[in-house]
């Protein structure tokens, strides 16, 4: 008897193909359709009369309606509006308030797709596995006895960066039909089996958010807090910003210092005194770092089954699409590391990931807490 997967169809290319794979490999395909973002409301939930753009989930669900009809298999939906609210947003506009950039993509991973749709995919709909249209890997491994997530071939589409929050029961559970294929493969795939979704453009910004003016969206949820932009080279105050939440380490664009002989970039955020410090294009000191210590590691393997001791060299990568980094590691208490880097980093972000690689398996993850310069 064929094994049952449950398929997180999106309406995007990537998910439509991943069903039409697992039907050649004969499986017993059905698709779940999630919706996770109502603007209207989650203005209610937060007391708002904001009126934001509604996401175009609408036109996915139909372009899902049509995927799941050409490829002949059944199609659910869900939502986990709620849930999306409770367990990522909330989060996300917390670290924004308290000046750090965080990512919904692996909240969204960690406790939405591989959490509250795999639930409901098996409870519900007796799933024996789920599948989704990510770029990366699934394999057991026979000497440690433990699941291992790795690297999608495609190293430009690879996407365990957004995954490394996963635990040994839900690789268990998940099947990525992708990892060994790259974009225009998939595409070729999609057109061969006549889906609406073979030249769809890919999806970004913000996981079930979507694309907006983000300093706009996020005015919806946090208070403007105006102060001083401040040359942190030589204190010279050159203009005001809007609110230092809404800028990201490194960000050049968005300054609003017209008149300037050279363009800035953000150097560092004082939350507390509301002040916005610069530093001149020709300068990147500032953004270069050492090491960091993160925190909430979450090891996806158990690493002493992979190192002798606490201390060990591997690469991390601090941000998605990141060239991989030498580095060294040292265990620390209470799920935290200490990344040491062989070379100083540019831009290592506090309130984003840092990953951890052995080759093409992917160890895991945790959130940037402090970087040391």
């Amino acid at each position: 008897m064929s094994k049952k997967v449950i398929v997180g169809l999106s309406g995007g290319v990537d998910s439509s193909v991943a069903a039409a794979l697992l039907i050649e490999q004969g499986y017993e395909v059905e698709a779940l359709f999630m919706r996770n973002w109502d603007s209207n409301l989650n203005n209610d939930i937060l007391g708002n009369n904001q009126t934001t753009d509604v996401c175009p989930q609408e036109l996915d669900f139909i372009d899902a309606q049509e995927v799941a009809k050409k490829l002949n298999i059944k199609l659910h939906r869900v939502d986990f509006i709620k849930e999306y609210w409770d367990y990522v947003f909330q989060y996300f506009v917390e670290e924004y308030k308290k000046g750090r950039t965080p990512n919904p993509d692996i909240l969204c991973n960690k406790y939405i797709k591989f959490d509250k749709f795999l639930n409901y995919a098996i409870e519900k709909l007796d799933a024996d596995y789920i599948a989704m249209g990510h770029y990366a890997g699934v394999r057991f491994n026979e000497i440690t006895q433990q699941y291992e997530m790795i690297r999608g071939i495609d190293d430009n589409k690879d996407q365990t960066y957004f995954l490394a929050q996963l635990n040994q029961f839900q690789l268990s559970k998940t099947l990525f039909p992708l990892q060994a294929f790259k974009k225009d493969e998939i595409r070729a795939i999609a057109k061969k089996y006549d889906l609406i979704t073979a030249e769809k453009k890919d999806s970004t910004g913000i996981c079930f958010i979507g694309e907006r003016d983000f300093t706009k969206f996020l005015q919806n949820y946090i208070a403007n807090q105006p102060g001083k932009i401040i040359d942190i080279a030589d204190g010279q105050e050159l203009g005001e910003h809007i609110g230092v939440m809404y800028y990201t380490i490194g960000q050049r664009k968005g300054l609003n210092l017209g008149g300037q002989k050279e363009p800035y970039y953000v150097a560092k955020k004082d939350i507390d005194n509301k002040i916005l410090y610069v530093s001149k294009f020709s300068d990147e000191s500032y953004l270069q770092s050492k090491e960091c210590i993160v925190n909430e590691f979450n090891f996806i393997v158990d690493y002493t089954k992979y190192f002798k001791e606490s201390t060990f060299e591997c690469v991390a990568k601090f941000r998605y699409r990141q060239k991989d980094i030498k580095v060294m590691v040292t265990i620390l208490d209470n799920n935290s590391i200490k990344i040491t880097y062989k070379d100083e980093v540019r831009a290592v972000t506090e309130g984003q990931q840092a990953v951890l690689y052995l080759n093409e398996i992917c160890l895991g993850g945790g959130v940037i807490d402090k970087v040391i310069s």
